[in-house]
């Protein structure tokens, strides 16, 4: 886990192309307090609606809490849903210029109704209506300008029809020709109109839909078959709370099991798979570097209700969480640092190896997480004795250890502690962030 964190400070912005179908998730939240007179069912008191890009706007919205620069293609009806959509994406900084409105066609909705955090129902506004010859055409020929400068190609297909097999085999090819990675999130059962795709990712259902198989069948022949019939290097198989089975080409299996603390729901977990796959192949990661975070990803969003969006700060948190044992932070993880530290209040504490861990500093360090608290210790010393760090790591109220270093910009703006102190003559004095303690712990950066 140590090595996976360090490798979140090497991804960097990328573009990637998301495809297929737009839908708009709507979210009707409130509370059961009684159960109806006129049927056996749950009144919901309405507290609030909810509209967010959903299907492969979900994708986008999770890649771009990742850090990626997005290029939409879809389409959209001509109504309310589709406004809204297009203005959601256009408030993270989306265009919809490339998300096309067919006539005849309804915006897909999907409206879950929630009540005390558990959903009670889901009630879909949809029809499966493949594109128009000439919107089809249309598409095919905008694909060269689009793919401009694109690293990653990402095809969510939702089964409403926008990724027709011509449309889906001209991306694939046009990619191919530029050295594109496709990955594909498949729908239906028919894989073949996916042939030539990088990546293939279904879930455990869809997979042995796809080859024909019973479900007694072994994952390794199921996933043979589906390499044949779709070509690929790579078929990552998502098993919800079973985590995620790799399998590529040569044969080779690889299996991550998930890690969420409680599943709450599932919805949406593959979008979130597909932008973190997308992200991490951009940034050149190996397969199974990005599966592994691809499977982090999954289990922070599993843990919330409705579609979660997985930022680099969630990883970063959760990474940390897996290994708390690894509390100095030197040079590499910073990054891991930094995001850790946007989402946790924490006090910063000020000291100097020639201290020592004396009880009057033990009996400080307990006093400024009392309130439970994060305690970041930063050592001013630019050799501090391993003994002091080793000491203050075996603490449980330490969270983090920073040892001094020249230019070590640790904090982002987003990043504010609660207060300083310093530990100095065996006294504890509120340190102000003065210009030179700014400068080296880069709270001015």
């Amino acid at each position: 886990m140590v090595k996976l964190a360090n490798i979140l400070g090497s991804l960097n912005p990328a573009k990637v192309m998301v495809v297929g179908d737009m839908l708009l998730d709507s979210y009707t939240v409130g509370k059961a307090r009684r159960i109806s007179p006129e049927a056996p069912v749950a009144v919901i008191h309405v507290h609030h609606e909810e509209h967010r890009p959903g299907g492969a706007g979900n994708v986008i919205l999770n890649l771009i809490s990742l850090g990626a620069t997005v290029i939409p293609l879809g389409r959209i009806g001509k109504d309310w849903a589709g406004d809204m959509l297009c203005k959601a994406l256009q408030q993270e900084g989306v265009g919809a210029d490339s998300i096309f409105v067919q006539e005849s066609y309804r915006t897909p909705v999907k409206n879950r109704i929630i009540a005390d955090n558990q959903q009670i129902v889901r009630v879909d506004f949809e029809q499966a209506i493949p594109l128009s010859g000439h919107l089809e055409e249309e598409l095919i020929n905008a694909l060269p300008a689009l793919m401009q400068d694109v690293k990653i190609i990402a095809l969510s297909d939702y089964g409403k029809g926008f990724l027709t097999p011509k449309l889906t085999q001209a991306i694939i090819q046009q990619a191919k020709e530029r050295q594109i990675i496709v990955i594909t999130d498949p729908k239906g059962q028919d894989f073949s109109k996916y042939q030539g795709t990088t990546i293939i990712k279904p879930n455990l259902s869809e997979v042995y839909a796809a080859a024909g198989m019973p479900a007694h069948a072994p994952l390794e022949d199921v996933s043979r078959k589906v390499l044949q019939i779709t070509q690929a290097q790579m078929l990552m198989v998502t098993r919800s709370e079973a985590g995620i089975s790799v399998f590529e080409a040569s044969g080779a299996r690889q299996d991550f099991p998930v890690h969420a603390k409680e599943v709450k729901d599932v919805t949406g977990a593959g979008d979130t798979v597909l932008a973190m796959l997308a992200y991490a192949l951009a940034n050149q990661l190996s397969y199974a570097e990005a599966a592994q975070l691809c499977n982090v990803a999954a289990g922070i969003a599993i843990e919330h209700v409705g579609c979660a969006r997985v930022s680099l700060s969630d990883l970063a948190h959760r990474l940390f969480e897996s290994d708390m044992c690894h509390k100095v932070f030197d040079r590499e993880r910073l990054f891991v640092l930094r995001e850790v530290l946007k989402k946790k209040p924490f006090h910063i504490l000020v000291v100097s190896s020639g201290e020592m861990l004396t009880p009057k500093l033990f009996q400080t360090i307990k006093q400024l997480t009392n309130d439970g608290e994060s305690l970041l210790v930063y050592i001013k010393d630019p050799q501090p004795s391993q003994n002091f760090i080793d000491m203050l790591a075996s603490l449980r109220e330490v969270s983090f250890i920073l040892i001094h270093q020249e230019n070590m910009n640790f904090l982002s703006r987003q990043a504010h502690p609660l207060a300083t102190y310093e530990f100095n003559e065996h006294q504890l004095r509120p340190c102000q962030l003065t210009s030179s303690l700014l400068e080296s712990l880069a709270l001015n950066k």
